[in-house]
């Protein structure tokens, strides 16, 4: 047993969440697992233990492994930066930031490190459980791939296609995937599974023959919907959602367009006390909010101009006129000084634009990225925060006088005069039960006691339990070769 990779007939048909629950599966066989996306496409990015950056995704599946992660376990990391360019992240690190047409040229640069990283995990655990990206499907993106087949074959892993029932059509999207695919390709996929599904899985019985006598491909099962989904962190900003309307107090926090790290509010949408409304373009933030999150983003400047175009700046100078709290993290905190200055076109044009100055702070991009694991002391309880900073830019000014935290003793962040407008650059700070029961306190939240790292882990448990309970796992387990 050496590797498997689930690859998807679209996007988001839940392979990330599949990988981490057969992960769970593997470790409570007593096998030693590991995950691995060869290219991911994401913002929400975490910082590893060996000093890089990899997708959120695959930090949540080594949470199911229980590993920490490593760069390895992600390669090559695409950070969209525009419409049409991103920041190529290989091996944890910034190599570049291209444009679409020039990734396609880059392309056949990146398998090298990609099997490289790919044989150590190899050669270290039982088992690598290796997630596609998009659909294999996207023949026209077939040159040069290192995201789906293309590794497959390089790397000689078979491959279980994964269905969603959910949004309509698997039948199509299963026997079409086959249909377009290059026979050797279509050689690699030795499964499939169909995900989501509600009500009675029997009643797909009919489809689930039809895809078998179509494809010629087994099946491991049909996957019911799984309803702790919400309990485990977004893997992508669309799966971002507000709060069911529970009457608790309001935290609003602004969907910018380039949202980056958006996992920072998974254990306020845990809490019970709390209704997190996410405010789409072209809402306005609710009056009822006792504070408004500015949240991470990989394009402040133009996130920024993004936020004006919504009516957003307006809106925060009258919910801090009426006593309101606001938070900033990361490039939400320079959106909150007086000026963010990028003399050398780090993120876009050179240039310069004014903040929206509620904190008496200027930042200065720099080309240097900061990745840090993080351990501080927050100023004001004197609690502990455990977090990462993954940021470019340096800021300072009159309100780092107060300081949000310190960190090894340096003064980190800044806080208004009034206390009610507060900067950091820490990222997961909300996932420390302590700190996060502090904050809500102070915004009138009883305390919950919620064990936001327990309720994660339990959550992967369950997961792994539903897929045990639906799925035949020793099956696919033993399509690993």
């Amino acid at each position: 047993m050496t590797a498997l990779m689930l690859q998807g007939a679209g996007s988001n048909v839940g392979k990330s969440m599949l990988v981490a629950a057969l992960a769970r599966a593997a470790r409570r066989r007593g096998l030693s697992v590991a995950p691995f996306k060869p290219q991911n496409m994401s913002n929400n990015a975490a910082v590893t233990s060996d000093g890089g950056e990899i997708g959120r995704a695959q930090a949540l599946q080594a949470m199911a492994c229980g590993l920490e992660p490593v760069t390895d376990m992600n390669p090559i990391l695409l950070k969209p930066e525009s419409e049409t360019g991103a920041q190529v992240i290989v091996q944890g690190k910034r190599l570049t930031t291209v444009r679409a047409a020039g990734y396609a040229a880059l392309k056949p640069q990146l398998m090298a490190p990609v099997l490289a990283s790919f044989q150590r995990l190899r050669d270290t655990y039982d088992l690598v459980l290796v997630e596609g990206a998009g659909s294999p499907a996207e023949v026209n993106l077939r040159k040069g791939d290192i995201a789906n087949m293309g590794f497959a074959r390089a790397a000689d892993v078979p491959v279980a296609l994964i269905g969603d029932i959910d949004r309509g059509g698997v039948i199509a999207q299963m026997v079409g995937t086959q249909t377009v695919l290059d026979p050797e390709d279509a050689a690699c996929i030795r499964g499939f599974v169909i995900n989501k599904f509600r009500g009675d899985p029997r009643l797909f019985d009919d489809g689930y023959a039809l895809i078998t006598e179509r494809t010629g491909w087994p099946g491991f099962g049909v996957l019911p919907w799984f309803d702790q989904a919400h309990r485990l962190p977004a893997e992508d900003a669309l799966d971002l959602r507000s709060g069911p309307g529970t009457g608790g107090v309001v935290i609003a926090c602004l969907s910018l367009s380039r949202i980056a790290n958006f996992d920072d509010l998974d254990p306020l949408a845990a809490e019970p006390g709390v209704e997190l409304v996410m405010v789409r373009p072209g809402q306005p933030i609710p009056a009822a909010a006792r504070l408004v999150i500015v949240p991470g983003t990989k394009s402040t400047r133009a996130d920024l101009a993004f936020l004006r175009a919504q009516g957003w700046d307006i809106d925060l100078q009258a919910h801090y006129r009426r006593g309101g709290h606001v938070m900033g993290i990361c490039g939400g905190y320079q959106m909150l000084g007086r000026a963010i200055a990028d003399p050398e076109g780090v993120e876009g044009d050179v240039g310069q634009d004014a903040g929206l100055g509620l904190l008496d702070v200027t930042t200065r991009m720099q080309p240097d990225k900061r990745l840090d694991q993080v351990r501080a002391t927050h100023a004001d309880s004197r609690l502990p925060i455990t977090g990462y900073e993954i940021h470019m830019g340096v800021t300072d000014g009159p309100d780092r006088a107060r300081p949000f935290a310190h960190v090894d003793g340096v003064p980190e962040g800044a806080v208004s005069a009034c206390g009610r407008v507060t900067g950091s650059y820490l990222h997961g700070m909300f996932a420390c039960d302590a700190f996060r029961t502090h904050v809500l306190r102070g915004l009138g939240v009883d305390a919950s006691g919620v064990d936001y790292a327990a309720g994660v882990e339990a959550a992967l448990d369950a997961l792994a339990d539903h897929l045990e309970a639906h799925l035949d796992v020793p099956g696919l387990l033993a399509l690993a070769r």
